[in-house]
């Protein structure tokens, strides 16, 4: 009977291992062609600061495609272009929400398609995204902080 419980709990551990291994792999595999920085993204406010997923985003082009962080799709789930894209503003986050955020992140309010998407990322991400919002092609109007 003992033996039978040793050989689950190996078995549980040897899988808990192979998935951290290829979460660990899959950030890899997106880091790989640089541009990538840690973001979290809400797209509902909800109350009490809930609803932030932790992610990881990436520069493709006038994208960003940012993915979810304990995922193993090697797909984008969301992918904000730069052309209907506008910051509106910037904050600390909550006491609430730093608990389910990275360390040291900021809030950015933004706006895609007339729909709020809240981003939180660290300061000097937030300065690389603010350059690469400002680097759009002459004639697209967007709301810099």
């Amino acid at each position: 009977m003992i033996e039978i419980v040793l050989d689950s709990a190996g078995i549980i551990l040897a899988l808990v291992v192979v998935a951290l291994a290829g979460l660990a792999i899959r950030r890899r595999v997106l880091q790989r062609g640089g541009g990538t920085f840690d973001c979290s993204v809400r797209l509902h406010k909800g109350s009490g600061g809930k609803g932030w997923v932790l992610g990881v985003a990436r520069y493709s082009g006038d994208r960003v495609e940012w993915f979810r962080v304990f995922s193993f799709g090697l797909r984008p789930r969301r992918v904000f272009s730069r052309d209907n894209f506008a910051v509106r503003a910037r904050r600390h986050p909550l006491a609430t929400e730093a608990l389910g955020l990275y360390a040291g992140h900021v809030v950015v309010e933004c706006v895609e398609a007339g729909h709020v998407v809240e981003l939180a990322m660290a300061e000097d991400a937030l300065t690389g995204f603010l350059a690469w919002l400002e680097a759009a092609p002459p004639g697209r109007t967007h709301a810099p902080l």
